[in-house]
């Protein structure tokens, strides 16, 4: 059975509703990213907001449209691992560029590793759901050729994503830091029309995430602490990529969807 292409919109805004009502009330509601002290909610947040819902539940929805609507998903982000080995290091090298360019607060490369690996799990979830959901669905979805689709997409990817940081604690959930990052999503936005990778794509994203949490570490003087590895930010990071990928693997590639839709 074959979905209309109009309930695959409405899914796939659905599941960006859900994502970020769920990062409200487990962050911008308590303000979890302001309080160093609050391990469990942290976890909580991360696991919750950002694993269960930003990277599960865009695996499989992503493998519901595939099954039902007939999406492809080479144009969800998800094509050949070969196009992930081109466009992977070009990500990093873009985004470290981009990273350099804006004025590297530091070159510490521990530093940056840990920041990295800090960043990493929410930028999964943000490329999965604003990227690789929304814009991959409605690049294919709307009935307009590529010359519109494609921009339109692209655009509201962005929006959505800034305003999903309403749903954070201060200072993301001002009106002028949600417009300035909605302007940083059109970066993403092109960066992911032109690899069609959401493994280049986060690794592409995440440098721009990095800049920001480096820069709060210098104005709280708290650079230093990342100067050795940081085991459970590096832990977290790389359980949350062994999500990603098996969710690939077993939601996305391999039609699970198949037995829940003639479940």
């Amino acid at each position: 059975m074959v979905v209309d292409r109009g309930k695959a919109m409405l899914s796939v805004f659905g599941l960006w509703a859900v994502w970020t009502l769920v990062t409200w009330i487990f962050e911008g509601r308590v303000d979890t990213l302001l309080r160093p002290d609050a391990v469990l909610d942290r976890l909580v947040y991360t696991g919750v907001a950002n694993i269960l819902v930003g990277i599960l539940g865009s695996a499989l929805l992503l493998g519901l449209l595939v099954r039902r609507s007939r999406l492809r998903r080479d144009r969800m982000g998800f094509g050949s691992p070969v196009r992930t080995l081109v466009w992977l290091p070009i990500g990093i090298a873009l985004g470290l560029a981009l990273y350099v360019g804006q004025g590297a607060p530091t070159a510490h490369p521990t530093v940056i590793l840990n920041a990295y690996a800090q960043v990493l799990v929410v930028s999964m979830a943000e490329v999965l759901v604003c990227w690789a959901v929304v814009a991959g669905t409605l690049c294919q979805s709307t009935g307009l050729g590529g010359r519109l689709a494609i921009p339109l997409a692209a655009i509201v990817a962005s929006v959505l994503f800034g305003l999903y940081h309403f749903a954070h604690s201060p200072p993301f959930n001002t009106v002028a830091m949600v417009g300035f990052l909605a302007g940083i999503g059109l970066l993403t936005s092109a960066f992911f029309f032109l690899s069609r990778d959401v493994y280049a794509t986060i690794a592409f994203h995440n440098f721009l995430g990095v800049f920001g949490v480096l820069q709060a570490l210098i104005a709280q003087e708290k650079l230093a602490a990342y100067e050795t590895l940081q085991g459970p930010l590096l832990a977290t990071a790389l359980a949350a990529l062994s999500v990603l990928v098996l969710a690939d693997v077993f939601f996305v590639r391999r039609n699970i969807a198949a037995h829940l839709s003639s479940a």
